[in-house]
C-alpha cells in the first residue's frame, strides 16, 4: 500500500510538471490551504504534501531533491 501511495504522489508531481510556473505555485498554495481543513469531507490532509511538492517544483534545488527522492522511492525515472 505504501508503494501505491508513492506512485500516486509521483503521478501528481508529473502532472504538476506540465502546469506553467506561476500557476503551479498558486495551485500549491491553494492545495496547502485546503489541506489545513483536512477534517472536512472533500478536502483532505493529502493536500498538504502535494501542495508542498508543487511549490518545490518551482524552486530548482528543491525540485532536484524532490525528483531524486521520488525516483528513489518509486524506482521510476522522471520525465525531466
Amino acid at each position: 500500500m505504501k508503494r501505491q501511495l508513492f506512485d500516486i504522489f509521483r503521478r501528481a508531481v508529473e502532472w504538476g510538471e506540465k502546469v506553467p510556473w506561476g500557476l503551479r505555485t498558486l495551485l500549491g498554495v491553494v492545495l496547502m490551504a485546503g489541506g489545513v481543513f483536512g477534517f472536512l469531507p472533500i478536502l483532505g490532509f493529502w493536500m498538504l504534501p502535494v501542495g508542498a511538492a508543487f511549490i518545490a517544483l518551482d524552486v530548482p534545488p528543491w525540485r532536484r531533491r524532490l525528483l531524486s527522492w521520488l525516483n528513489e522511492k518509486t524506482g521510476h525515472a522522471s520525465a525531466r
